[in-house]
């Protein structure tokens, strides 16, 4: 993962959990949740687990008053563009509209930044279950962030219906969107229940639920 990642995925497709995920495990410093299109999973449920981590969230509500909401990014969300010893993700809104919100930072890429622009993906659910489909949303995607997505992320699963056949299905129909686009699947992930055998591509990572556990 590069120290600027962008993650992106359409709703439902487990970004957010992931972003989150990332940021803990790999000792990110600062996660920027621009998901302020269809925001049902905030990672500011979890802003005091991830302040204790060491991970500094930007997200849309006012602050000192948490349950506050506006269709805007404080802009501290730069930060990471200005000091290069930063690291950061920024948690994408899976629409046309929410990629746009990548464009109010492309001034701030300097020729040297090391950016990713990856795409969550889960084979089961509806917008996407097979190549042809996928295509579409990161064509859609990568239209509307002016970026060309640099890997993708399988988290294919049925919640707690998930087997491994489940994850390896998500291998299959990823493995062939990543040879047509010319991009790796960067992450495989699975939860601790769905132990994994086998060789999978990418790092395969243990997913934690850390937003959705009240509901799942």
């Amino acid at each position: 993962m590069r120290r600027i990642t962008f993650l992106c995925g359409h709703y439902g497709s487990g970004k957010s959990e992931i972003a989150v995920n990332l940021a803990i495990d790999c000792g990110i410093d600062y996660l920027v949740d621009l998901d302020v299109i269809n925001p049902y999973f905030r990672s500011r449920s979890v802003h005091e687990r991830l302040a204790a981590e060491g991970v500094t969230l930007v997200e849309s509500s006012i602050e000192k008053a948490p349950n506050s909401d506006l269709p805007v990014i404080s802009a501290k969300g730069a930060v990471p563009f200005h000091d290069k010893s930063l690291s950061a993700i920024y948690d994408l809104g899976g629409t046309r509209e929410g990629a746009k919100l990548v464009q109010q930072y492309r001034h701030l890429f300097a020729a040297d930044d090391a950016v990713d622009f990856l795409v969550v993906v889960n084979v089961f659910r509806p917008e996407t279950t097979d190549a042809e489909k996928i295509h579409h949303l990161i064509d859609t995607l990568e239209t509307a962030a002016d970026l060309k997505a640099t890997g993708l992320i399988n988290n294919s699963n049925l919640i707690k219906e998930t087997r491994a056949e489940h994850i390896e299905k998500g291998e299959g129909v990823l493995t062939e969107v990543a040879s047509a686009r010319n991009i790796p699947i960067r992450y495989t992930f699975h939860e601790e229940s769905v132990p994994l055998k086998g060789t999978f591509s990418g790092e395969t990572r243990l997913l934690r639920r850390y937003l959705a556990k009240k509901w799942l």
